[in-house]
């Protein structure tokens, strides 16, 4: 794995190794660009807020956006899994960057044809964003290129997986859809019927579709979750700085999994150790893997890890930046975005100088629906999100929201994520749920124990985020 490189990026991961550097400059453009960004949610918003405030970008444009972007861009009303409908708008609007934010144009080729058309993109192409598409997949690529996971088995037939959980002795276990299921396709089972009924809820009643029609039942894993964010142009890989997701609806990290409940960066937990196993045992040997497959990889890799007492372990991979990490990486990232991703793009992101990331902690509470992750409403009038503005230090980011006129409205489960700055966990914390408790709709909710997960606690597997 010698012709990889890593670019320093967080504190965590400055000079792993002596013959790490960063060298040249960022890239040069010519003129103001327009941007592109692809998707609806807290992540898209993010995003917008961060290139917006790029001096390289004259416009930032989102299809179809939210009631959040609207405030630092233009919607467009084109939906991201609209392939055509995104390459075309791209053309008329003279577009020189695409953004692709979720995984589900990902994974059905959206960067493929904005390249065939000339389009520069960040994002992989669908052969690379199989790596989230389906766990099968990327459980493979684990087990054949030796990269720490859970032990795990494949199932396409419904009586074949309860045989297997009814003979299990060893709980909980894991039950995963195959494919792309909206965070909601991962079941943390105590015991066989429990097990059982998640299987018959995938295969057999078919609630999320073509993707649970093969299912993926694997150990469960103790230690603290930890989510780490690169970019890389396949050659070259830059790690940004660590987050820990919130995956479960409740409490002390109870009940049904979902896109992620909040947010906090950077964890105490990845030492320069840590992050030099993660880099050596797991990132590097993923590039790796990927390239002996002939996979081109240009984008975000994006790895849910649990640090074990053996170590760190692969839960997942995503292909596209998490939700709601995003959000509190946009807030400690200093440097300018634009220039990462233009030179990942390009595949030149090796001569990029190491971002500057602010120091302090950042915390992100997501407000969500009654109801969430199951059946909501939609509709509700949003009020308090100037007063929450007012709060020091704190960015709402908006989700799930539609703007009705001058009157912004809930238009998802996960609305909004309420970020907040602080020298410290405790100040970014007070911040937060002081600034949340500003906002009100019928229903609003939130987990009211973000950021007091502590190291080596237990947490669950994820599901991926939306």
């Amino acid at each position: 794995m010698g012709e990889f490189k890593v670019a320093p990026g967080g504190a965590a991961v400055q000079n792993l190794r002596p013959e790490v550097r960063a060298i040249g400059a960022p890239c040069f453009v010519t003129a103001p660009m327009k941007v592109l960004i692809v998707g609806s949610g807290g992540r898209e918003h993010a995003l917008a807020w961060k290139i917006a405030d790029s001096p390289l970008v004259e416009e930032v444009i989102c299809a179809p956006g939210n009631g959040g972007t609207a405030l630092v861009g233009r919607n467009v009303k084109v939906a991201a899994t609209d392939l055509n409908g995104i390459v075309t708008l791209a053309k008329s609007e003279g577009v020189e960057l695409v953004v692709v934010g979720p995984e589900d144009p990902l994974c059905d080729g959206l960067v493929d044809l904005l390249e065939q058309a000339g389009i520069l993109a960040f994002g992989p192409g669908a052969s690379g964003a199989r790596l989230e598409g389906s766990k099968l997949f990327a459980k493979e690529l684990l087990d054949r290129h030796r990269i720490p996971t859970a032990s795990w088995r494949r199932f396409d037939r419904v009586g074949a997986a309860k045989a297997y959980l009814e003979q299990c002795t060893t709980w909980p276990q894991v039950v995963k859809a195959d494919g792309l299921a909206a965070g909601k396709g991962v079941f943390v089972c105590g015991d066989a019927k429990e097990a059982c009924a998640s299987v018959d809820l995938m295969m057999e009643e078919g609630a999320f579709g073509d993707a649970g029609s093969t299912v993926v039942i694997e150990e469960f894993m103790v230690g603290e979750e930890v989510s780490v964010h690169a970019i890389t142009d396949g050659q070259t890989l830059l790690i940004l700085e660590s987050v820990v997701d919130h995956k479960q609806v409740g409490e002390g990290d109870q009940g049904p999994n979902t896109g992620g409940m909040g947010v906090y960066s950077p964890t105490t937990s990845l030492s320069s150790r840590m992050m030099q196993q993660i880099e050596q045992h797991v990132l590097l040997p993923t590039l790796h893997a990927l390239r002996t497959d002939d996979i081109a990889f240009r984008g975000t890799l994006f790895v849910g890890l649990m640090l074990t007492e053996a170590g760190p372990r692969v839960l997942e991979y995503n292909c596209r930046f998490g939700d709601p990490e995003t959000q509190a990486i946009m807030r400690r990232m200093k440097s300018d975005l634009v220039p990462y991703l233009i030179a990942t793009a390009k595949g030149e992101l090796e001569g990029m100088e190491a971002p500057e990331w602010n120091d302090e902690m950042c915390v992100g509470v997501v407000a969500a629906s009654e109801g969430y992750p199951g059946d909501y409403e939609k509709g509700h009038r949003i009020s308090g999100l100037e007063q929450a503005e007012e709060v020091s230090s704190v960015v709402t980011f908006h989700a799930g929201t539609r703007m009705d006129g001058a009157q912004t409205r809930t238009n998802g489960g996960r609305v909004l994520c309420v970020t907040a700055m602080g020298g410290d966990k405790g100040t970014a914390r007070r911040r937060a749920y002081e600034a949340y408790d500003h906002i009100s709709w019928p229903g609003k909710f939130c987990r009211r124990d973000i950021g007091e997960r502590h190291a080596g606690g237990k947490s669950n597997p994820p599901g991926s985020s939306s």
